[in-house]
């Protein structure tokens, strides 16, 4: 099992040196004038760590554009300093030009710099940023307003740190590793590669900068050439992936949860296994080269690896014992697939066959059952050298492989073969399970089948050569409206300097964000809603159904609205709201806090 300790800060040094050209030379301001008597425009503020609250020294501080920029104290605290802007009056009046200026300070402890900036730049200075080694870097601007204080809270960065053990007692400097995060794409939550690392000598890896969340963590394969015992001509020997602490395959290793700050100790042993050549011939091997995923055990995912050999038309590599699944392929204007299972046995594999079959093609039929005699307009296409108007503008659709790992890529509609082409289809489906997404800017989905599928709640699965029921869509623009204020969000009005509201929406979004979810076998569509700066939304056309609606403080992209089970955490938060075609519905919703 893993360790877990957290770090001390560390010590660093950075240094930077802010360079602001001086544009003109303005004369000293006549004694006794109004500039004179205005007040230096003031921007301290504080840099804190947001688990401990303890001021952050030697950070960074700088505005978004790089063109102000200053240190924090040992204290964490630093400020901005802006003279307010003069005008020359030697400036012709009769030509109606002004030459106003103003300078800047930063301050770290006691010691200020001033520098000359050019005319207006003060008035820029919105939003600043702050960075430093050891925390993540913050990727929301915090608004600014004339003295008043800015807080910026940066996170720890977490850590996985282990050491990679080889049954010899020398240890090896080319073992790589990999590590995955779970992350959310589209409501659901994917196994994604984050990073790579390879071990020092003395075996030691570090993967630093990360966020807090769920990883996985694995060697890749590692033949052994140790020069003492290796036998080009002998057995070959190897170490399979290991995937941490001890697992066989990624879907039996453990999931590491990473909070922020956390070093998470890894220690992984390679075990040395013998390794024997396979070789599987390809037939109908499309031009353009041949992808090859090796699955073992029977479970997708990374770890071993194939190659492929266009000459002689092979899948070739080595392999340890065990059972494994050979999914082939190919790309360009013809794509194929192709699949075939292994068993590796303590000898060669030659003699296996894999026959790639061209993608299928799958048919939409769209049927529209609106009300409203609104234009459809199209998607223009580019058609034999010319612009073209294809059919069902309003309307797009998409196939999203449910792989775990989203190593597909997604698939659209086919443009129109020909001027007049009113088909709709998505061409070149390899064999595997997909969600049907439809992307309208017209009315809404009522239905999605094929066959007595509904491919609103089940995947489509697609067989070799593409077999498939078409897909069936109904289109309706009867839908029911919504709309509502959220209590306990911040109104624009309530803000004490409008420009603080105005930064904020500009860097940060609206004040709140609602969700709409729709329940478990309920019809409907997920909507996320943009919420005013005085707290109050509306969807004038909404998809009948079932829906938990909810309203955060910030945006959640980590929301696994597709997940019933992850949704199951909202079950006593926001309002349930059915909804049915006609009717207009007003919710008054709590915000919920991210920090609950």
């Amino acid at each position: 099992m893993g360790k877990y300790f957290y770090p001390r800060h560390r010590l660093g040094t950075l240094a930077f040196i802010v360079v602001l050209s001086v544009y003109c030379t303005k004369p000293p301001a006549a004694e006794g004038t109004q500039e004179e008597n205005k007040p230096a425009i003031r921007i301290p503020g504080v840099v804190i760590n947001s688990l401990t609250h303890e001021p952050i020294g030697r950070a960074l501080v700088f505005s978004p554009d790089n063109r102000f920029a200053t240190m924090t104290d040992s204290e964490g605290r630093f400020e901005f300093t802006f003279a307010p802007a003069e005008t020359d009056p030697t400036k012709d009046d009769k030509a109606g030009s002004t030459n106003s200026g103003s300078t800047m300070t930063t301050c770290t402890g006691g010691t200020c710099t001033t520098y000359s900036s050019p005319n207006g730049i003060p008035n820029r200075l919105t939003t600043v940023m702050a960075r430093k080694p050891g925390f993540l870097d913050d990727h929301s601007p915090q608004p600014i307003t004339e003295g008043t204080e800015v807080t910026i809270a940066l996170t720890p960065e977490a850590l996985v740190i282990g050491r990679v053990v080889l049954p010899t007692s020398e240890a090896s400097d080319t073992i790589e590793l990999e590590l995955y995060r779970r992350q959310v794409q589209d409501g659901r939550a994917h196994w994604v590669r984050t990073d790579g690392a390879s071990t020092k000598s003395n075996g030691e890896f570090r993967f630093a900068e990360l966020s807090a969340g769920s990883y996985k963590l694995l060697t890749r394969e590692l033949l052994d050439r140790d020069p003492l015992v290796f036998d080009p001509r002998g057995q070959l020997y190897g170490y399979p992936p290991v995937y941490f602490p001890n697992a066989t395959d990624f879907a039996a290793a453990q999931t590491i949860q990473l909070t922020a700050g956390q070093i998470f100790q890894a220690d992984i042993s390679l075990v040395r296994h013998a390794y024997y050549p396979v070789k599987v011939a390809v037939a109908n091997a499309p031009p353009g080269g041949v992808n090859i995923v090796v699955s073992a055990q029977g479970h997708r995912g990374p770890g071993f690896a194939l190659g492929y050999n266009e000459r002689q038309q092979v899948i070739e590599g080595l392999l340890p014992n065990g059972n494994y699944t050979l999914e082939a392929s190919g790309f360009g204007a013809n794509p194929a697939s192709g699949l075939v299972n292994i068993s590796v046995k303590g000898a060669a594999v030659e003699g296996s066959r894999v026959t790639m079959v061209p993608n299928g093609s799958i048919g939409v039929n769209v049927k529209e059952e609106f009300t409203s005699s609104q234009e459809q307009g199209g998607r223009n296409f580019v058609i034999n050298g010319r612009n073209q108007r294809g059919p069902r503008g309003y309307l797009n659709v998409r196939l999203e492989p449910a792989d775990d790992f989203g190593q597909e890529r997604v698939l659209w509609l086919r443009p129109p073969a020909v001027p007049g082409d009113d088909s709709l289809a998505v061409e070149g489906v390899p064999p595997g399970r997909y969600w049907v997404r439809v992307d309208t800017s017209r009315g809404f989905v009522a239905s999605i089948t094929s066959g007595s599928t509904d491919l609103e709640h089940h995947l489509l699965v697609v067989g070799q050569g593409g077999s498939s029921s078409s897909v069936d869509i109904t289109m309706r623009d009867a839908g029911a409206e919504m709309d509502g204020t959220i209590e306990g969000a911040p109104r624009a009005s309530e803000s004490p300097a409008p420009s603080v509201s105005v930064a904020r929406l500009a860097t940060d979004g609206p004040f709140a964000h609602v969700y709409c979810v729709p329940l478990p076998d309920s019809s409907g569509e997920y909507k996320d809603i943009w919420v005013a700066p005085d707290g109050t939304f509306n969807l004038p056309e909404m998809p009948p159904g079932t829906y938990r609606v909810l309203a955060f403080d910030h945006p959640q992209p980590e929301l696994e609205y597709r997940n019933p089970e992850a949704m199951s955490a909202y079950d006593a938060k926001g309002q349930v709201v059915r909804l049915v075609a006609g009717q207009k519905e007003h919710l008054q919703l709590q915000l919920i806090s991210t920090s609950e």
